[in-house]
């Protein structure tokens, strides 16, 4: 009845699997009972412990459900695996019927690749602790009575690993051991408490702006390790991977009192504390506050350092405020005479005009105004004005404030502490000196005011020589007038130059650059840009500096007309391209990150006029050609905005001499060199000036427009390819990261390299 069943495809997957359904083993048949409940926060869709079990301690269930169901459905609707194993009894005729056609689905091969994986397990732990299949792991545990389960969906389509466990569960000999994520396992809390972890996993996000996998680890032994898996900014918006494991619970209280002394220090200080992530030689996370590494160990020490700092910076906030308080009241008494001079003239200027009006008032003016009386007058009003100004000043007081009693050690509290007292001690020294400058513009604008009133008084006094002459002056129809003071301006601010940020400002800067250079570059000069951006720009690089050999051309002229071939531009029989740049109709719609249009893309071979009579010098024509239009562009063409841009180099510098194309984004400049053996990396970042000659590797760059559909913008490439002859280079920060760098990403496997990244920052000015 049996060979009537099964077809012979399922008579060898039964033999590969060691399994006779008649004889049945009898480690398949225990049915102890078996108690679970779901926990109220479990989340099915995240793991958190990672096990090294025994195939022989994992009790298999079957259910007839789905992978995606609520797991108390799937667990109330599950049997053990012996009822579908049991063809005899009759109320388990559909679950055996339901067994074969999940052994009819499985291929050998999709078993084979999970023993495959395991094996690789069982040596090593992928760095990201979860791998590709893991999910398809359904192993429970249930607190109730100590055990895991294997919980099987039949109406699943994936049974790799059932049958895989069931495969070694029959195996004879030593149990063999599985690493996999245990579902309805909350952390064991041996080293650290929940709150614990939801607090490392709040903290890690403000300094690395990324959430955190946090994992119990249990390896071979049972020995537990906590791994926290993420990634941080290394350097501006690249990130890196990192991983940090604690074997022990000293370990892990340590790394949690850090994590937590920094956030609570950068959470209520941030103007004075913002702590910096990176990398370490083992993939760890470090911590750094302007450039000092931060260790748990060495925290008492950092704290006292930091406090010490403090001390000084408060002593140097309370010299400034006295200083500047004295400069305050010096300019307030100042102003104050300058405010009685300009008045008494102003007065005396408004008398003279009244006077002027009638005959006696002139008479009246002359006598009145003499210098003698102005000045013991101007005296006795600014003796006042300075008496006034010193009694209210006396009675401004502060109370003193209480000195610290110097210690050995000092806390996180009194730190705070003393930061805040810093910080308010420094917005108040914010305020005199915005007090200050306020009263210095005053101050400008009173001597502005006095000066012209002078004049105007120097003027009438010129002519008081005589009543005659006064008379004859007064009597003129025109006189000159009060000439207004400058306008009154207080807390002037600074224009504030606008930061690039490439995630919120490249689209902007594609768009205007495009337009720029659709409306400036001529087809010829699009042409030769793009050029550059192909893999012949060393060689043009070396024509341009005169550092080529003659085989370079040749060599470079066979690889081109090689490529032709192969793209089909050129048949082996043809002696040149009869469409020229033409690849396709214009009728054909192309898309550029979803915008339609009927633009040829350019061609290097038509451009560069490669075909099968093409000569080694009139090659090198053509490239000298592309030379001399780069040159022309790049006269034509600056930067609307101040932007960074940056290069890579394994081993070389930036030579000015050659044509230099850089990236706006650091991310995919380092992208291609990672992927080299170099694990020591310079890398450059130039801060560009608005004004600067500079194109932009936009859509016009890369393609034709002869229809005029062609989208704005730039899609295609983030380059950018700047004349840097004419620019002044001025390094203003040498800096350095690590970053994690896998060498293959789609392998859990993979071999992990931490290459060191060597920042070297210029400031620019254009010659």
């Amino acid at each position: 009845m049996l060979k009537k069943s099964v077809n012979e495809n399922m008579e060898e997957k039964l033999e590969y699997l060691g399994l006779d359904l008649n004889n049945i083993p009898k480690e398949l048949k225990k049915q102890t009972s078996l108690e679970f409940r779901a926990t109220k926060t479990y989340d099915d869709k995240q793991y958190r412990q990672y096990r090294y079990l025994s195939v022989k301690d994992i009790k298999i269930l079957l259910s007839p459900t789905n992978r995606l169901d609520d797991i108390e459905e799937k667990y109330k609707k599950s049997k053990p695996l012996s009822d579908y194993l049991d063809n005899k009894k009759e109320e388990n005729i559909l679950n055996y019927t339901t067994f074969l056609n999940m052994l009819k689905q499985i291929k050998i091969e999709e078993i084979e690749k999970v023993e495959e994986e395991q094996e690789k397990l069982n040596k090593k732990i992928p760095f990201k602790i979860k791998y590709e299949n893991n999910f398809l792991w359904q192993i429970y545990y249930s607190d109730i009575t100590d055990e895991y389960f294997m919980l099987v969906p039949t109406e699943d389509s994936d049974y790799s690993t059932f049958f895989y466990l069931l495969k070694k569960q029959i195996e004879k000999g030593r149990s063999s051991k599985i690493f996999v994520p245990v579902r309805n396992a909350e952390f064991s809390n041996e080293y650290l408490s929940k709150s614990e972890y939801e607090d490392i996993e709040n903290y890690l996000w403000l300094f690395t702006k990324d959430w955190p996998s946090i994992y119990e680890v249990y390896d071979k032994k049972n020995n537990l390790s906590i791994c926290i898996v993420g990634e941080t900014e290394v350097y501006q918006k690249i990130k890196s991977y990192y991983k940090v494991e604690l074997k022990n619970k000293e370990d892990a209280q340590s790394f949690y009192k850090l994590l937590k002394a920094m956030f609570i220090l950068q959470t209520e200080l941030p103007h004075y504390f913002e702590f910096k992530t990176d990398i370490n030689k083992s993939a760890s996370i470090e911590f750094y506050l302007e450039n000092k590494k931060i260790q748990y160990v060495d925290i008492a020490n950092w704290l006292n350092e930091q406090y010490q700092i403090g001390e000084k910076k408060l002593e140097v906030a309370n010299e400034l405020i006295e200083e500047n308080k004295k400069r305050l009241e010096t300019l307030k008494i100042e102003i104050a005479e300058q405010e009685i001079e300009y008045l008494a003239k102003e007065k005396q200027i408004s008398t003279f005009l009244e006077c002027k009006k009638t005959f006696f008032g002139k008479f009246k003016y002359y006598f009145k105004y003499s210098k003698k009386n102005n000045k013991n007058k101007l005296k006795n009003e600014i003796k006042n004005k300075e008496e006034i100004i010193d009694n209210s000043n006396s009675e401004d007081y502060e109370e003193l404030p209480q000195k610290r009693k110097k210690k050995s050690n000092y806390n996180l509290e009194e730190l705070i502490e003393l930061y805040k007292e810093i910080e308010e001690k420094e917005n108040k020294l914010k305020n005199i000196f915005m007090d200050l400058n306020s009263l210095k513009l005053k101050n400008k604008n009173m001597q502005k005011k006095i000066e012209n009133a002078t004049s105007f008084i120097d003027e009438i006094d010129s002519h008081k020589k005589s009543i005659f002459e006064f008379w004859k002056y007064s009597n003129k129809d025109e006189m000159k007038t009060l000439p207004e003071g400058e306008v009154e301006e207080v807390n002037i601010i600074k224009k504030i130059e606008k930061v690039f940020n490439y995630e919120d400002d490249f689209e902007k800067f594609g768009i205007t650059m495009d337009k720029i250079q659709r409306k400036v570059l001529s087809k010829d000069e699009t042409d030769s840009i793009y050029i550059t951006s192909t893999t012949l720009l060393d060689l043009i690089n070396k024509i341009k500096i005169n550092d080529f050999l003659k085989k370079d051309i040749d060599n470079s002229l066979k690889e081109l007309k090689k490529e032709a071939i192969e793209a089909k531009t050129l048949t082996e029989n043809e002696e040149f391209d009869i469409f020229g740049g033409i690849i396709q109709d214009s009728t054909k719609v192309s898309k550029i990150k979803n915008k339609k249009h009927r633009e040829l893309a350019k061609d290097k071979f038509n451009i560069l006029e490669i075909n099968k009579s093409t000569k080694q010098l009139g090659f090198k024509l053509s490239l000298e050609k592309v030379i001399s239009d780069t040159k022309k562009a790049l006269t034509k063409v600056v930067i609307p905005e101040s932007l960074p841009v940056y290069k890579a180099f394994s081993d070389d510098k930036i030579d000015d001499r050659e044509i230099n194309i850089f990236d706006i984004n650091p991310e995919k400049e380092l992208e291609q060199i990672l992927l080299g053996d170099s694990n020591k990396i310079n890398f450059y970042k130039i801060n560009l000036k608005e004004g600067s000659n500079a194109i932009s590797y936009t859509n016009c760059i890369f393609y034709d427009n002869q229809n005029k559909t062609l989208p704005v913008g730039q899609d295609l490439s983030s380059k950018i390819l700047v004349d840097t002859s004419k620019l002044e280079l001025k390094i203003n920060n040498k800096d350095s990261f690590k970053i994690l760098q896998f060498e293959d990403e789609k392998d859990d496997f993979s071999k992990v390299n931490i290459k060191t990244i060597s920042v070297f920052e210029f400031d620019t000015e254009i010659n």
